[in-house]
């Protein structure tokens, strides 16, 4: 299984009053890792896969410890967890470049593509599911989901 991996550039305006990067600005983060993904499959061989559209159905995020801001930025992996017939789920964590144990955010996104013209959700093409697979993993165990033995 592969990971996406972007290098997410820290900007001024995304810290908080306590020098923190903001708990919104992180589904920034998320959204501009998810086009970088989504898009990969698409230009230089004029596959219309993706271009027509897509939607975010839903956000799951846990932070798991504050990133100060700082010139440096973060790397985000996205993976896939799930695709079905007309979704995806795409997981996400947001991590300190060089250190891959310093983990600041654990997200996922469902995401519909969309068919622009005709205003409504669409199937995942068969390209666009050969795409996804080569991503796709299992969704990782969050400790508050471990059972004690």
């Amino acid at each position: 299984m592969a990971r996406h991996i972007y290098r997410c550039p820290l900007r001024w305006s995304d810290m908080d009053a306590f020098g923190h990067v903001n708990n919104v600005v992180f589904l920034r983060y998320l959204e501009e890792a998810r086009i970088d993904f989504m898009f990969r499959l698409a230009p230089g061989d004029g596959s219309p896969s993706f271009s027509g559209g897509s939607v975010v159905a839903r956000h799951e995020i846990d932070y798991v410890r504050p990133l100060v801001h700082r010139h440096e930025p973060v790397v985000v992996e996205s993976w896939v967890t799930r695709i079905s017939a007309a979704s995806l789920t795409i997981a996400y964590e947001v991590k300190e470049a060089g250190e891959p144990d310093t983990v600041y955010v654990r997200a996922s996104t469902v995401v519909v593509p969309f068919d622009l013209a005709a205003q409504r959700p669409r199937r995942i093409s068969a390209e666009e599911k050969a795409f996804l697979s080569e991503y796709l993993d299992a969704p990782a165990e969050r400790p508050e989901d471990a059972v004690a033995a």
